[in-house]
């Protein structure tokens, strides 16, 4: 027997059984969960109703993750499942699923952080910065003086900065596109789910 997902087999609101006219349909059928755990990547392709095809990830390293406030994505390596609201087990598992939380390789962010504000390329290290930064033209100079007036960054991230590990959230389906992409937990959202892992 197949996984369905017709709703002929329940019973009535008053709790009668249906009587079956019909039997199972191609177009009512269900699949097994990808399950997708981390690890090198591993995709297979599932042929779908049309000829369409479905991407099951298996096995995923990487995912593209977006900084909404700075307007920067970059590859990232997703090191550790830490959150999921619907289930720990898919903590423990550390399966991959939409709105599961993450934690992902700061280094990428970093990197476009301090060339993007002119800044030292130690600047999150736990110590006081000692790179100096290349004095460029005035163009350069006058650029970098304009972006650093609006240059804001809230403690927390700050403090994951320097510790090399940001928090994220998988906002793709990747049992179904074959991708882990997501974005970084920032402001009220990242207090809140602070507060969650400190409770767990």
């Amino acid at each position: 027997m197949g996984i369905g997902r017709d709703s002929r087999h329940k019973r009535n609101l008053t709790g009668a059984r249906r009587n079956l006219h019909q039997k199972k349909r191609k177009f009512e059928l269900g699949r097994p969960a990808a399950m997708t755990r981390i690890g090198t990547k591993r995709i297979r392709l599932i042929r779908t109703l049309g000829g369409n095809t479905k991407r099951r990830a298996l096995r995923l390293d990487t995912g593209n993750f977006s900084w909404g406030t700075e307007t920067n994505s970059a590859k990232a390596k997703i090191l550790d499942v830490v959150y999921n609201a619907s289930n720990n087990e898919l903590v423990r598992t550390k399966s991959l699923v939409k709105g599961c939380i993450v934690q992902i390789d700061a280094t990428p962010f970093k990197a476009a952080y301090t060339a993007h504000y002119g800044l030292p390329k130690d600047f999150f290290s736990k110590g006081a910065p000692e790179d100096k930064v290349e004095a460029g033209s005035n163009k350069v100079q006058r650029k970098r003086e304009k972006r650093q007036k609006n240059r804001k960054l809230e403690q927390l991230l700050v403090d994951q900065l320097v510790q090399g590990r940001l928090l994220a959230s998988i906002s793709s389906r990747p049992g179904q596109c074959g991708r882990a992409d997501g974005y970084i937990l920032e402001g009220e959202e990242l207090a809140f789910y602070k507060r969650k892992l400190r409770s767990k």
